[in-house]
């Protein structure tokens, strides 16, 4: 964890930084794509979610929905929330099927308490760091962050946070607030011994203490561990699916349109077509 000047954070204000220009990468760049899902996959599941039941989710820093496209694909239903009207205006016209909310997470999460039953968010907490205006104090705005977050959700559940922390001093200062908030929990690094690998998420208890799950890549790690996701280089992912359908296959493109017909939306008719892959054109 060492201090660069390239990081996003020190270029410009969240709501400036994620321009159009920016938030068209989180559709178009195949890259980001995937490694945003990869980092959704590992927050779901240090979440401990209950099997095959739809939980209501909230995702704190959502931008184009990427992470929420995950959520939506395991079952679940979801908020997100984001500073970014770019970003926000993306996940609109992917058409995305949370409900989407433009807000400042430093002010706080304007929801009653014990909406969710749970929270994720992927690369957005370290912002929170950052004294963006003169008024602004990182200690004060990732308390109430913390606080109002505890209140909206329900207890016994849980909250993390992927994050790329710029020092040892940041972590400190995230989770003493998170702490002073209420929560209880700590940080899972996976792969500690890598220096592309390595990822933090801080995985935080709302209302009970739990037992801090083990990262992915670390001498104690244990493969019997349940809720861990054993990443290898192989495109094995849809193989532990337990029966959903393959993304962009015929099945889950019925099941997409039948949950867009429950909530209301003007849906195009089934036909022989639906699902057809197109030959490619030369």
């Amino acid at each position: 964890m060492t201090s660069s000047c390239r990081r996003p954070e020190h270029t410009a204000p969240p709501d400036v930084f994620y321009n159009e220009e920016e938030a068209k990468k989180y559709s178009q760049n195949s890259r980001m794509i995937e490694i945003q899902t990869q980092m959704s996959e590992r927050a779901v599941e240090l979440l401990n979610l209950p099997e095959r039941q739809p939980c209501f989710l909230l995702d704190v820093g959502c931008g184009s929905g990427l992470s929420g496209d995950y959520l939506t694909e395991e079952g679940h239903y979801w908020v997100g929330v984001d500073i970014s009207t770019a970003m926000l205006d993306v996940a609109l016209e992917r058409e995305v099927e949370g409900d989407l909310l433009l807000g400042d997470m430093g002010q706080g999460m304007p929801f009653r308490p014990g909406t969710f039953d749970g929270c994720i968010s992927i690369s957005a907490l370290q912002w929170l760091c950052n004294a963006d205006k003169r008024t602004h104090s990182p200690p004060k705005r990732l308390y109430t962050f913390f606080r109002t977050l505890y209140s909206s959700l329900s207890r016994g559940s849980r909250a993390v946070f992927q994050l790329y922390p710029e020092n040892s001093e940041q972590l400190e200062l995230i989770t003493s607030q998170a702490m002073r908030a209420g929560f209880s929990g700590g940080m899972v690094v996976d792969y500690p011994n890598s220096s592309k690998a390595k990822k933090f998420f801080l995985c935080l208890f709302a209302g009970v203490t739990g037992v801090l799950p083990k990262g992915l890549g670390s001498e104690t790690s244990d493969k019997a561990v349940p809720n861990q996701v054993q990443y290898s280089g192989q495109r094995c992912r849809f193989k532990s699916m337990k029966g959903k359908s393959v993304k962009k296959g015929r099945d889950w493109i019925l099941e997409k349109k039948e949950r867009r017909r429950r909530q209301g939306r003007e849906v195009r008719a089934d036909t022989k077509y639906t699902g057809r892959q197109r030959r490619p054109h030369f």
